[in-house]
């Protein structure tokens, strides 16, 4: 947050692995003081009111929430409604705590530590991508797998696809998904019968699945790791959804032809574009035969921006993973459709133009070879 009082205490959100959406631990203020902005923590959310700068005018301030991202000094927040003084919701569970505010723009809103994960408003763009592009990625998937996703969106998304037989969702956290099922309207997902629901942990879940098992895996986990206020780089309890042996038991888990799909962070903030580099090279050296970093838009995650990437298996009859057109994604999306199964955000067009990403971040996640592509191109010409 920006301070304006002098003496400020910094309080490290800590997250698990394990509820929906954008899960970034971040560095916020709590404690009192003069000025424009007072902090205070209510039911575990930390907040702060914002009202006049002279302070002279209490009934204007409301409570906000916000996130400093430390490592570039960003920071965004939102305001809560005026009607509602206490969460709609809250509780502790074994690992985080959990609450429900409402906004008058965002509607409800989940908190876990208090951070933000997702909005009613705009959390169609994080889970709908995170699910389509991978459905979408290879062809008739029957058997998914849902790696965190507490909230059950994504998990909701997945199964807009008739093709789906069975999903294993695995998180660790049961009061998410408990809070999510009564406050959100995709709570009703579990309820599928293609759904089977494991509360347990991620890593050793798909440490003991069957080799081959699974069509497309779907990982909506939280960061592997944040920075402290003395500029040194924490590991968090999610770092194993994302190291070497993890990957190396996915693509083991994946039938040939098959896709891992994973939250992959924001290129706006330099350690995280170095992450989402170091990631892919590590999902080609553990024998992914791609993998791509594809972009979305969502205005209440830091920095508007966040991406995943898309990691293929290569097929028995190719070495290479073999790419839907645009035509037969036009094709399945127009099912979906037909069906009732609408989106808001995704839309086949994005199934190739999310991976279309600025030249210089292009150039950190893959290196040079465009820029040179394109001046031997123009030689030609």
């Amino acid at each position: 947050m920006i301070p304006t009082i002098p003496r400020v205490r910094v309080v490290l959100a800590v997250l698990l692995a394990l509820g929906g959406g954008y899960h970034r631990p971040i560095m916020t203020f709590g404690g009192t003081g003069s000025g424009p902005f007072t902090f205070q923590r209510t039911s575990g959310i930390l907040v702060h009111s914002a009202g006049s700068t002279d302070g002279s005018d209490p009934s204007t301030k409301r409570p906000v929430i916000g996130e400093l991202m430390a490592e570039t000094g960003f920071y965004q927040s939102m305001t809560l409604s005026s009607d509602v003084e206490q969460p709609l919701y809250h509780t502790r569970s074994q690992y985080q705590d959990i609450s429900i505010v409402k906004t008058d723009y965002y509607g409800k809103v989940l908190i876990l530590d208090g951070v933000v994960q997702l909005t009613e408003r705009d959390a169609d763009s994080y889970n709908e991508m995170m699910a389509h592009i991978a459905m979408m990625a290879t062809s008739e998937p029957k058997r998914v797998l849902v790696v965190g996703g507490g909230d059950g969106y994504v998990l909701s998304e997945v199964l807009k696809h008739d093709s789906v037989v069975s999903v294993d969702h695995v998180d660790l956290d049961g009061e998410v998904i408990k809070t999510c099922r009564k406050h959100f309207p995709w709570g009703k997902a579990w309820q599928d019968p293609r759904v089977n629901l494991h509360i347990a942990d991620g890593a050793k879940f798909v440490a003991n699945a069957k080799d081959g098992y699974y069509d497309a895996i779907i990982q909506d986990s939280s960061d592997p790791y944040t920075w402290s206020d003395e500029g040194k780089k924490l590991e968090l309890p999610s770092n194993i959804l994302y190291s070497e042996q993890h990957f190396r038991h996915i693509l083991r888990i994946l039938r040939p032809g098959g896709v891992f799909n994973f939250q992959a962070e924001t290129f706006n903030i330099p350690s995280d574009l170095e992450g989402i580099s170091e990631w892919r090279s590590q999902a080609l050296d553990v024998g992914f035969s791609s993998a791509r970093y594809g972009s979305l838009m969502i205005s209440s995650y830091p920095t508007g921006q966040i991406g995943f990437l898309l990691c293929s298996k290569a097929d028995n009859k190719s070495s290479t993973d073999s790419a839907p057109t645009l035509k037969e994604v036009e094709e399945r999306f127009a099912q979906m459709v037909r069906r009732g199964d609408r989106t808001t955000y995704y839309q086949p067009k994005l199934q190739f133009s999310s991976f279309d990403l600025p030249l210089w971040v292009e150039e950190s996640i893959y290196g040079a070879s465009i820029v040179s592509s394109v001046s031997g191109l123009e030689q030609e010409l």
